[in-house]
């Protein structure tokens, strides 16, 4: 049996999140890290995606379970929802998409704590099963999903902290009666912890912010696929980032804000690094046998600062009502070479707020190139003040 669409179906996860060329794969230093459920690291929301992929420390808005769920105890609002949609690889293919769903609430009496969950659906489109003929035998729809439940807290007036609980099922998985052939979809469990600092410093007559962030997430179990012979690690991050709001006249303010990214996953063997075929099959085996935690330490000591991607990005805001937003992130081309500029306005009312987002890849060939995003925002406390209740 072949999967005509095995570009996409197998070789996803290395295409989403990796842009090379031929001059890439030929260095002898070229080793992106591979994960499973690379999904995971996808931007969700149109805002972040607009500022170059950062959030760790800019304003906490509905979206922040997947940046730094930490920052939901200082959100202004009582409460709120936001659903953002991505076309995914749409030069490539039109049948691959991300939804995602976010929402937030703020409990107790003191305005210090937030109760948070995000539910997110990556589809890989139909993929179609074909004999050595051609013919189309069946056809799949595999898909990853996750759904997670977070809880924040401040620790003091400028100080908070979060964590995160998530459920992880990837559906891969075919069947073929006629030669035996089948895999099974796998599933894991992780977890999230973040910090968030704001203080607001007072620079000549105008009150600015200043902010600092921090997330560890998706630290958890692997996702065993084909009965536990291929494991792979969740894609774990570390990501810090700092953000700076100032005004530029009454009503205006000007967010310049810088996120740094890290997978702690330990690169996986290659064979030209190793003597032999004998002593390769060792190393990829304690790769494979590796533990999560274990990975995490052991990926500090792989290429630290190549493995290191930045963000940098900016936000016009017009009395938090017209935004306007930039930003550029960077990745070495012996990791992946992702490199590309993200942009995107926002309009909002008291009760919605619409967003959209728009890459542009300077990479060349990257599968990335052009991919927009939107998300769509409603505020709990508007939708209360328009219907006039307290």
């Amino acid at each position: 049996m072949k999967l005509t669409k095995s570009i996409v179906a197998i070789a996803l996860m290395a295409t989403a999140l990796t842009a090379w060329s031929q001059d890439d794969i030929k260095n002898t230093e070229f080793n992106p890290v591979t994960t499973g459920v690379t999904s995971l690291s996808i931007t969700p929301d149109a805002r972040g995606a607009s500022m170059g992929d950062l959030g760790a420390a800019t304003e906490a808005d509905v979206n922040s379970q997947f940046w730094n769920p930490s920052k939901y105890a200082f959100a202004y609002s009582q409460a709120g929802v936001s659903l953002s949609y991505t076309p995914w690889l749409r030069k490539i293919v039109n049948d691959i998409y991300l939804a995602n769903l976010s929402a937030f609430y703020k409990i107790g009496s003191g305005d210090n704590q937030a109760v948070s969950a995000s539910l997110r659906y990556f589809s890989l489109g139909e993929v179609m099963a074909t004999d050595g003929d051609g013919a189309v035998l069946s056809t799949i729809n595999p898909f990853e999903m996750s759904v997670d439940l977070g809880y924040s807290r401040k620790l003091s007036e400028k100080f908070s902290m979060g964590v995160v609980l998530r459920y992880i099922y990837s559906d891969l998985g075919y069947s073929d009666m006629n030669t035996g052939d089948q895999t099974s979809s796998a599933s894991a469990f992780s977890a999230d912890l973040s910090g968030y600092y704001t203080t607001y410093p007072v620079i000549g007559r105008n009150e600015c912010q200043w902010s600092l962030g921090f997330n560890v997430s998706n630290v958890g179990s692997k996702v065993s696929y084909n009965k536990g012979n291929d494991p792979a690690y969740l894609p774990a991050n570390l990501r810090i980032g700092t953000a700076f709001t100032f005004p530029l006249a009454e009503y205006n303010n000007l967010t310049l804000a810088f996120d740094a990214n890290r997978l702690l996953v330990p690169a996986k063997p290659r064979l030209a690094d190793y003597p032999d075929a004998l002593a390769y099959d060792d190393a990829l085996e304690e790769w494979k046998n590796k533990s999560s935690i274990t990975g995490i330490f052991d990926s500090f000591k792989d290429n630290f600062a190549k493995r290191i991607t930045y963000s940098i990005g900016a936000e016009y805001a017009y009395n938090q009502r017209f935004f306007l937003r930039g930003g550029y992130y960077y990745e070495s081309k012996y990791a992946g070479n992702r490199q590309y500029f993200g942009l995107g306005a926002g309009f909002g009312l008291n009760v919605i707020k619409i967003d959209a987002s728009y890459m542009i890849a300077t990479a060349q060939n990257s599968p990335l190139d052009q991919t927009l995003r939107f998300t769509l925002s409603f505020d709990m406390d508007g939708i209360k003040d328009l219907f006039g209740r307290n």
